[in-house]
């Protein structure tokens, strides 16, 4: 094989890793849905709005508060259990 055929193989080969490289990153860039989901963070870990009291990211005062919520992927807060109950799309007296 001369180092012309290489060079173009190489090339070739090239080529084709960066259009398969492009190919794959939009599915992968894509950023799974979220949603809300109140009563499943512990103390000091939800995302935002703790309720009275409270400003935001970090400031829940008791593990599994039902006014603090935590981003889980969509779909998925009911089904997460905790010693306290499901998790719930709106905020829920604990």
């Amino acid at each position: 094989m001369s180092e012309n055929s290489i060079a173009k193989l190489a090339g070739i080969a090239l080529t084709a890793g960066i259009t398969a490289g492009l190919t794959a990153a939009p599915a992968a860039a894509q950023k799974q849905p979220m949603e809300k989901c109140y009563g499943v963070s512990k103390a000091g870990q939800n995302d935002c709005a703790a309720g009275p009291g409270t400003s935001c990211a970090g400031s829940s005062t008791r593990d599994y508060q039902g006014n603090a919520w935590k981003l889980v992927p969509k779909g998925s807060c009911e089904n997460i259990e905790t010693p306290k109950g499901n998790g719930s799309l709106t905020p829920v007296n604990r």
